[in-house]
C-alpha cells in the first residue's frame, strides 16, 4: 500500500507544487522525455490534472492548519502522485475513446478529471487495504501505516507507534476518498451526461466495499470455496478495476446501451483476469518486480481462487499429503520461505497454477474478442488490446 510515507523524502514539507522538491519516483514530465503517442499523452494529461488538483487541495488544507497540510494532505498527495500503473484511469480513458472521444474534444478535460478521481479513490482503497491486511510493503516501499509508525518512533512521540500509524493511515484514506468524491463532483457535466455517469460512480464505490467485506469475512470464517473466491474477485476487482471505469468513460461520451454493454462485459472479464493474475503473483511473484510481499495471502489464509482450486483438487485426488501442506500453511503467520516454497510446489503439482493461467488466458481472449467487435479506430483497438494484456499479464500471440 502506501508509497512513501511522510517520513521519507521530506514528508514534513508542503504538499503543493510550491516548496515540494522534485520526486524521482514520479512519472517523467514531457520535458524529461516521456514517450510520445496516445498513451504518453493520456499519462501526461492525467498526471498534470492530478498535480493541479492535489496542489489546490493542499493549499486549502493549509488554510485550516499548517501541520494538517504538511502531514496528512501531503501524504494523500504523495501517494496519489506515485500512482502505480494507473490501470483504472486507463480503462476509463479507453472507454471514453471507444465511445468516440478524441484528444482535444470538449469533454477530454472532464474525462481526465474523472480519471484523476479514480486514482484518488484507489489511494483510499490501497491505504485501507494494506492496513486491514497488515501488509508491510506497497510499490516496493513501506506501507503507509508502517512508515507513519516509523515517523512516530523517530520523532519520539507518546503512545503506541503502531496505533498512531494505523489511525493516521485511516485518516489518509478517508481524506483521499473525500477528495475523490469532490473531484468527481466538480467535474460533473450538466444535463444527461451528468446523470449517466453518476450511476456507475455510486455503484462502484459500494461494490468495492462489498468485495472487501466478503474478502475479510470469508477469511475469518476459514472456508475455501472457488465460487466464493470468484464472487469476491468480481466485486473487489473486476467491477472496480475495469468494468465500471470503462462504463464511466463510455457514459460520459454518450455511448449507446449496446456499446456500454459490450464494454462492461469485456471489462468484467479483463478485470477478473487481472485479479487472478494478482493472486498468482501473491504466491509466485518476485517482490522486486511487484513491489509487494510474496506469500502474504497464504499467511493471512485468504480464500483466493488459486488456493480454493488447489484444495478441491487435493480432496478429489485423495492426496492427504498435499492437503496437509495446504491446510497447515494457510493462515500461518510464521510461515517460512522454505515452507512457502513447498506450498508453491504443491500448487504446481496439483495443476492449480496451470489451471489459473489457462483461465486468465481464456478471460483475456474473450475480453479482447468483445472489444475488437466494437473498435473500428486502430488507435483505440491497439490501446485497449495493450491495456487488457498488461492487466492480465498475458503475452501477445
Amino acid at each position: 500500500m502506501a508509497a512513501t510515507g511522510p517520513g521519507a523524502r521530506g514528508g514534513d514539507g508542503p504538499g503543493g507544487a510550491h516548496g515540494r522538491p522534485p520526486d524521482p519516483d514520479l512519472p517523467p514530465s514531457p520535458a524529461r522525455g516521456e514517450s510520445a503517442g496516445p498513451d504518453g499523452e493520456f499519462r501526461r494529461g492525467l498526471e498534470e490534472t492530478l498535480r493541479r488538483y492535489t496542489d489546490r487541495r493542499c493549499e486549502e488544507a493549509g488554510g485550516l492548519d499548517g501541520l494538517f497540510r504538511a502531514r496528512l494532505a501531503a501524504d494523500v498527495t504523495r501517494f496519489a502522485l506515485h500512482g502505480g500503473k494507473r490501470t483504472r484511469a486507463a480503462f476509463l480513458w479507453w472507454g471514453w475513446r471507444a465511445a468516440g472521444g478524441r484528444p482535444g474534444d470538449g469533454d477530454e478535460a472532464t474525462a481526465l478529471r474523472f480519471a484523476g478521481a479514480l486514482e484518488l479513490l484507489q489511494t483510499c482503497a490501497l491505504v485501507h487495504d494494506d492496513l486491514m491486511d497488515d501488509s508491510a510493503l506497497r510499490r516496493g516501499r513501506p506501507a503507509l501505516h508502517v512508515d507513519l509508525a516509523r515517523r512516530h518512533r523517530r520523532e519520539g512521540m507518546l503512545g503506541s507507534p503502531e496505533a498512531y500509524g494505523a489511525s493516521m493511515a485511516t485518516l489518509v484514506g478517508d481524506l483521499a476518498l473525500a477528495w475523490a468524491d469532490d473531484m468527481f463532483a466538480e467535474a460533473l457535466p450538466e444535463g444527461p451526461a451528468g446523470q449517466r455517469v453518476q450511476e456507475p460512480w455510486r455503484a462502484m464505490r459500494t461494490e468495492m466495499v462489498a468485495g472487501q467485506f466478503l474478502d475479510l469475512h470469508t477469511q475469518a470464517e476459514g472456508g475455501f470455496s472457488a465460487p466464493t473466491a470468484l464472487r469476491v474477485a468480481c466485486l473487489k476487482s473486476a467491477l472496480y478495476s475495469a468494468e465500471r471505469p470503462l462504463q464511466l468513460g463510455a457514459a460520459l461520451r454518450g455511448a449507446s446501451p449496446a456499446l456500454v454493454g459490450v464494454l462492461r462485459l469485456a471489462g468484467r472479464r479483463a478485470g477478473l483476469a487481472f485479479q487472478l493474475r494478482d493472486d498468482l503473483l501473491g504466491v509466485f511473484g518476485d517482490p522486486r518486480r511487484t513491489g509487494k510481499p510474496v506469500g502474504d495471502d497464504v499467511r493471512e489464509g485468504k480464500n483466493t481462487y488459486l488456493v480454493a482450486l488447489a484444495l478441491a483438487r487435493a480432496e478429489a485426488l485423495g492426496d492427504a499429503g498435499a492437503r496437509a501442506v495446504l491446510r497447515e500453511s494457510l493462515g500461518d503467520r510464521t510461515l517460512t520461505p522454505q515452507r512457502l516454497a513447498r506450498f508453491r510446489d504443491v500448487l504446481t503439482a496439483l495443476g492449480a497454477r496451470a489451471a489459473v493461467e489457462r483461465r486468465i488466458e481464456r478471460l483475456s481472449a474473450l475480453a479482447l474478442h468483445g472489444l475488437h467487435q466494437v473498435c473500428d479506430d486502430p488507435a483505440v483497438h491497439r490501446g485497449l488490446t495493450a491495456l487488457v494484456r498488461a492487466a492480465a499479464g498475458t503475452e501477445p500471440p
